[in-house]
């Protein structure tokens, strides 16, 4: 099979919802119809010590949340699929963002009784400005839930993308019965795990009298009048343009409308795309080796206290052994140690293809959003970038005998972006986040990983602004109650607020000095 026919194979996407949709017990469902597990886990099935395989922090199984996004590689048919399972909770949406820059398409779980939520509505707006295709799997229609007509209306309505239901339900709660597949003309009975195959004449066909409830049949046909009637079409290049969403409904825990929705997911989603740098695009059959780095990792194996770099491969071939160029510092690199992801769970990986994420083992070389290519073009990929945190804490260790480990610790974890640090003129860390649970999964992290206990001292600030070409020493004298300077992991200049009024007067007082909401690596290598 030549290199084209492989990438056209590789399908990579990642789910989406507001916390408790259902987006983890569906990428379980996905990977136990791929065979890559044996057994599902739930996270909620805690007497039996069965978790959801992609929550394999220790801290996501006692919580039932998945506070890290996690990589998983199965075959299904004739397809090569990786999954991006992100962490719903808003705290660690900079870690979702990340995620879905190396996708080429989005699922998208909400929970057909509460609608479309808060956090769904930010991860759907991220997804729209990529332009990629976005699938919606509308779950828990075995529990009471929103009339389906509604539900369809409301994406239109609230996340403004026209849709087309691929799979319609037939009744929900105690009176679900099944889902309807309107491009195979096909009924899926729910508890009697039946197919009937209709004729030309669909939901109206008499095979269905009798089968279904007269009550969830007159309401399906009706449904079906409506959208064959003013319903939009399936269009499949509005779909690839991110403009058209296919909807499935089911339910993920029932473990029923998953098959129908992976089925035309493979269909519909597209194969590993041309993907934009600083200087062009680049095509996933070019023959130079480009990819990029969208995620660090540390301690993924407890054994052996690694860190993996996760690694998009975008054009070229991966081997084993090959020598690349870390383009934002020139340095030659030989990747010796790659492996295959499923979850924590690894396996070496001798080659691989565009379209792939691999793991490669991280000595400290690697940060978020580098480029690794074999070529000789210095080219940069979109750049990644990073939010300014909303809450900040002074840390230190309790033990000052500790203080290896500590300082190990927050660099690791610092590289991993899994929250912000910085320091100040005293040398002393000071964690930003945009939430509470970032710092409970810092100081849980730290003691468990790095065998430190550490004092959090809230601070009084809630904004942070980048500085840009001015001189630091000129910096020091602006500070005061409501302002001080501190250093990012990449000793940029950063300025805290207390609040925005102070952010406000600090600007209109020194017009001259530019402050930025936002950096992102380019940036900083153009600022050294």
């Amino acid at each position: 099979m030549n290199n084209k026919d492989l990438i056209n194979k590789r399908r990579i996407f990642g789910i989406i919802s507001h916390p408790d949709a259902g987006k983890t017990t569906l990428t379980e469902k996905l990977l136990l119809h791929g065979g890559a597990i044996r057994e599902a886990g739930t996270v909620r099935a805690r007497k039996n010590s069965k978790f959801a395989k992609s929550d394999w922090m220790e801290i996501e199984k006692q919580r039932g949340i998945s506070v890290t996004s996690s990589v998983m590689q199965f075959e299904y048919k004739d397809k090569v699929i990786s999954i991006m399972d992100t962490p719903g909770h808003n705290d660690f949406g900079e870690d979702t963002y990340r995620i879905l820059t190396s996708v080429d398409s989005a699922v998208m779980v909400i929970d057909a009784a509460k609608g479309i939520e808060v956090q769904t509505k930010k991860l759907f707006e991220v997804c729209s400005m990529r332009g990629i295709p976005i699938f919606t799997f509308i779950n828990k229609l075995d529990r009471e839930a929103m009339d389906p007509l509604d539900s369809t209306q409301e994406l239109e309505d609230v996340l403004g993308i026209q849709s087309v239901a691929v799979t319609w339900p037939i009744g929900c709660g105690k009176e679900f019965e099944g889902v309807y597949d309107r491009l195979e003309n096909q009924i899926h009975l729910f508890r009697k795990k039946q197919v009937i195959k209709l004729d030309e004449e669909g939901v109206f066909s008499t095979k269905l009298n009798g089968v279904i409830s007269p009550g969830n049949l007159s309401s399906l046909r009706s449904a079906m009048d409506l959208l064959d009637g003013a319903g939009n079409e399936f269009d499949l290049e509005l779909v690839k343009k991110g403009k058209l969403s296919p909807v499935f409904f089911g339910s993920a825990l029932a473990d029923f409308g998953v098959t129908e929705f992976l089925e035309h997911f493979l269909k519909m989603s597209p194969a590993p795309g041309i993907r934009k740098t600083t200087t062009g695009t680049i095509s996933p059959t070019d023959e130079i080796f480009n990819g990029f780095i969208f995620k660090i990792q540390a301690n993924m194996n407890p054994n052996h206290r690694d860190r993996l770099a996760f690694l998009r491969i975008c054009s070229g071939k991966f081997e084993r052994g090959m020598n690349v160029t870390l383009t934002r510092t020139g340095k030659q690199i030989k990747l010796s140690q790659s492996t295959h992801l499923m979850a924590n769970d690894r396996e070496t990986v001798d080659e691989a293809f565009a379209g792939d994420v691999i793991g490669i083992y991280d000595s400290g070389n690697f940060q978020i959003g580098d480029t690794l290519t074999d070529g000789k073009e210095k080219i940069f990929f979109e750049p990644l970038p990073t939010f300014p945190p909303e809450l900040f804490s002074r840390v230190s260790a309790k033990n000052s005998l500790k203080g290896k480990n500590f300082q190990k610790g927050v660099e690791q974890l610092a590289q991993e972006g899994a929250i912000q640090v910085y320091k100040n003129e005293y040398n002393e860390v000071i964690l930003g986040a945009v939430g509470v649970l970032q710092f409970e999964v810092f100081e849980y992290r730290l003691n468990n990983e790095y065998n430190v206990d550490i004092r959090m001292e809230n601070m009084d600030f809630s904004v942070a602004r980048w500085v840009k070409n001015e001189d630091i020493n000129s910096l020091k004298r602006y500070q005061n109650s409501r302002c001080m300077l501190v250093f990012d992991h990449y000793e940029r200049p950063v300025l805290l607020f207390t609040n925005q009024y102070a952010l406000r007067s600090f600007q209109d007082r020194y017009e001259d000095i530019e402050l930025i909401e936002a950096l992102n690596v380019v940036d900083e290598l153009e600022s050294n």
